[in-house]
């Protein structure tokens, strides 16, 4: 067999010589087949001789491989025996040619560093530049909702004075929320890489009031309760000015935020949280303070009730808006606030016609009305609503919050 057995091994060696002689069809598929032949053979060394016989099959190498690390019982069984085909040679010249190939460990460990120090300032520095070029878009919304919002309140304070009109003045300045759908498709046109037509992309817009589209059924369902809180919201806003002045109706309509919450709470179950709580109680004990130091029996007692109205409006307006239609994109929010403008003019029309033949809204002739006064004001409110709905796209919404919180002070100052 060309095997040498230790001295004290001979009843070891003649069960190994047993062990290994098996026939080619019952040969070990895995090493822990002959497991307990190995472990027999443990103190078996390979004999000179053996040598000789396997130069001419199989390089040297395998049997000088100690060197590289191969000197476990198991792999000069392997050796010996060539189960699986092992060739201990062709793995120590892979391992030659891998380690001529590839770099140092820490050579390669400092070229990885490298590069990815690399990629990390490159994704820092996009990551930089967006929100900065968000946070100068963010800074231009705030300026634009906080001067057309007080500039809104300041030129209605002024068309009162020519114009004793709120309600037909909240009836002309809805008719303009008709150019949402329309300002937004000349939007999509410029921006999109898919162009659709006006008719592809109103029928896209239709599914978010459902299956069917904008039906008759819908209509009065889904958009005239919000067309009549939307009218509710502006006429009381607008009737408020002409009772208390601009700043106490600003400061007072900032509130609507604590009412969003505090109905959202109760209708959306929305999370508990103890600061918007605490902001809810403050904003209400601002309220009862200015009314209690003009007085509960003054006349501005009514215009802060009217205020209060209209934010209560305008934050059950974006809850049940919420609660019913869900969230909205920007091309369904556009159709639906020139949905509204529809419904105003079919079903709110009626009632400015009746103030003025009542003589509650009178106007000699209609020369008379300051017309630019009533277009300049329908415009600053058609941007605001503009910037409100569609200003999230490219800025924070806190910062379109931040804008009408500034509009106090700039109303304050132009009283």
């Amino acid at each position: 067999m060309g095997i040498r057995e230790f001295p004290n091994g001979s009843a070891r060696g003649k069960a190994a010589s047993l062990g290994m002689r098996r026939s080619p069809d019952v040969s070990p598929r895995r090493l822990s087949d002959i497991s307990p032949q190995l472990r027999q053979l443990k103190y078996l060394v390979v004999d000179e001789a053996i040598k000789e016989d396997l130069k001419w099959s199989r390089s040297v190498e395998d049997l000088t491989s100690a060197s590289v690390g191969l000197t476990s019982i198991e792999e000069r069984i392997l050796r010996i025996t060539g189960y699986y085909g092992y060739q201990p040679w062709a793995a120590s010249c892979k391992r030659d040619e891998r380690s001529r190939e590839s770099p140092a460990p820490a050579e390669a460990q400092m070229q990885a560093g490298a590069e990815g120090s690399g990629r990390v300032n490159r994704c820092c520095w996009k990551c930089s530049v967006m929100q900065l070029k968000k946070f100068f878009w963010g800074v231009a919304v705030v300026l634009g909702v906080c001067s057309s919002w007080s500039g809104s309140t300041q030129l209605a304070k002024l068309t009162f004075k020519k114009f004793d009109a709120p309600f037909t003045l909240t009836w002309f300045a809805t008719n303009w929320n008709f150019l949402f759908f329309p300002l937004y498709y000349l939007g999509h046109v410029f921006k999109s890489a898919e162009k659709q037509s006006p008719k592809q992309r109103y029928r896209e817009c239709c599914r978010f009031f459902g299956d069917n589209g904008l039906t008759l059924k819908v209509f009065f369902t889904k958009a005239a309760p919000f067309g009549v809180l939307w009218t509710l919201t502006n006429y009381l806003y607008l009737h408020a000015i002409k009772k208390i002045n601009t700043t106490d109706v600003s400061v007072l309509f900032c509130c609507n935020k604590a009412f969003v919450f505090l109905l959202s709470w109760i209708v959306l179950r929305d999370r508990f949280m103890g600061v918007r709580i605490v902001a809810a109680i403050f904003a209400i004990a601002g309220i009862v303070m200015m009314t209690y130091a003009d007085g509960f029996h003054s006349h501005s007692v009514i215009g802060i009730a009217l205020v209060v109205g209209s934010a209560s409006t305008s934050a059950l307006y974006k809850v049940l808006f919420k609660l019913l239609l869900g969230s909205a994109k920007f091309g369904e929010a556009a159709l639906f606030l020139s949905v509204l403008a529809v419904f105003n003019v079919l079903f709110v029309t009626c009632i400015p016609v009746i103030l003025y033949f009542t003589k509650v809204e009178y106007w000699s002739s209609f020369d008379v009305i300051p017309w630019g006064n009533l277009c300049g004001f329908s415009i600053l409110l058609l941007t605001f609503n503009i910037l409100l709905n569609f200003g999230i796209a490219i800025t924070y919404p806190t910062l379109i919050s931040l804008g009408i919180v500034l509009s106090v002070p700039v109303n304050a100052v132009s009283e």
